[in-house]
């Protein structure tokens, strides 16, 4: 096998139960999404770092994404990644995995499966932290 992951039979992925389970025993939570779709509500004490941009040109990758993560998240901690439905969180958790995140994990399902759980979230008027 390659030391490099490119699928995603590779990462762990935890439905939004086992993840809000995750998060209240200590894990992180990493939402990808872009900063307006974080900014119409997120997960409390989320770290909101874009894994895609939406250009006029279509969707581009964030470049500087593991980066961006290693600036507030160590190699050991223990990460769960989400965005809006489980896709990009998916392909960000391979990233990670592949840069040393030994214990990231994708939340299948995403933002949108977390609202239908009916699981609180944050609006606006708080103040998100942003890489």
């Amino acid at each position: 096998m390659s030391p490099t992951l490119s699928r995603s039979e590779a990462v762990e992925t935890v439905d939004v139960h086992a993840a809000k389970h995750l998060m209240c025993s200590g894990h992180r939570y990493l939402d990808v999404r872009t900063v307006d779709e974080f900014n119409k509500g997120h997960l409390e004490n989320a770290i909101n770092i874009p894994y895609m941009f939406f250009t006029p040109l279509g969707r581009e990758k964030n470049p500087k994404f593991v980066e961006q993560v290693s600036l507030v998240c160590h190699k050991d901690d223990h990460i769960v990644v989400g965005c809006q439905s489980g896709m990009r969180s998916l392909q960000a958790t391979v990233d990670l995995v592949n840069a040393g995140f030994k214990h990231a994990k994708n939340m299948g399902g995403g933002y949108a499966a977390w609202l239908e759980n009916g699981f609180v979230v944050k609006k606006r008027e708080e103040e998100p932290l942003h890489v």
